[in-house]
């Protein structure tokens, strides 16, 4: 590999892994989550979350992510969109039930958990910035072609972002078996619903043009 291509994948994992450890919507939803339906919620969610960045990487190759970038109307869709499904998620949880212990129960907690991981990520349109203002400036001229290191950079930010998301799951997994006890769940879950409210808010304020 170029060596030059090699130095700018390696700033841009460390630039990458700076930007994740920064609390954001990804974080504390998967904390949340966690907390109140265990490891196995989050690490579906976390897989969903992967998935929304990659679908971006592809999209910010094509050509999609600026499309979305420059058209004022399709940005604020997507912002707007994105603050109503955290208030939804918010108000779900405030009502939310535990899961039944049956395997049924836990495998349509997965499914759900991987489909809202997937759609809180296309409803943001700071990732379809952030490949369209942060990547390009670790494009080499002539390492590659454009498209090609393109690819390899949203893998190599995936990856981190992956990383980082796992270990906020392990963490919340932690003292998810603390709160086990039923008299702490309602407390607990309408808590973790007014903290998706406050980033309902912190997302619409962060994503202000």
């Amino acid at each position: 590999m170029n060596e030059a291509l090699l130095s700018s994948l390696w700033a841009f994992a460390l630039a990458s892994l700076i930007i994740e450890l920064i609390p954001g919507p990804n974080q504390t939803y998967l904390a949340a989550l966690t907390l109140n339906h265990g490891m196995r919620a989050g690490f579906a969610a976390v897989a969903g979350i992967a998935l929304g960045l990659s679908i971006y990487g592809i999209a910010a190759a094509l050509g999609v992510a600026t499309l979305i970038n420059e058209s004022p109307l399709l940005y604020q869709v997507l912002r707007w969109a994105g603050v109503f499904y955290f208030l939804w998620l918010a108000w779900e949880s405030w009502h939310d039930e535990p899961d039944g212990d049956t395997k049924a129960a836990r495998d349509e907690r997965m499914h759900e958990s991987f489909r809202r991981g997937l759609i809180t990520n296309l409803l943001n349109p700071k990732a379809a910035i952030f490949y369209v203002s942060v990547l390009p400036g670790f494009i080499v001229p002539g390492a590659a072609s454009v498209f090609g290191q393109t690819a390899l950079l949203s893998a190599v930010f995936v990856s981190v972002a992956t990383f980082t998301h796992i270990a906020v799951v392990l963490l919340a997994g932690r003292l998810y078996r603390f709160l086990d006890d039923p008299r702490w769940r309602v407390p607990v879950r309408r808590g973790l619903a007014l903290i998706l409210v406050g980033v309902a808010i912190w997302f619409l304020l962060t994503t202000k043009r």
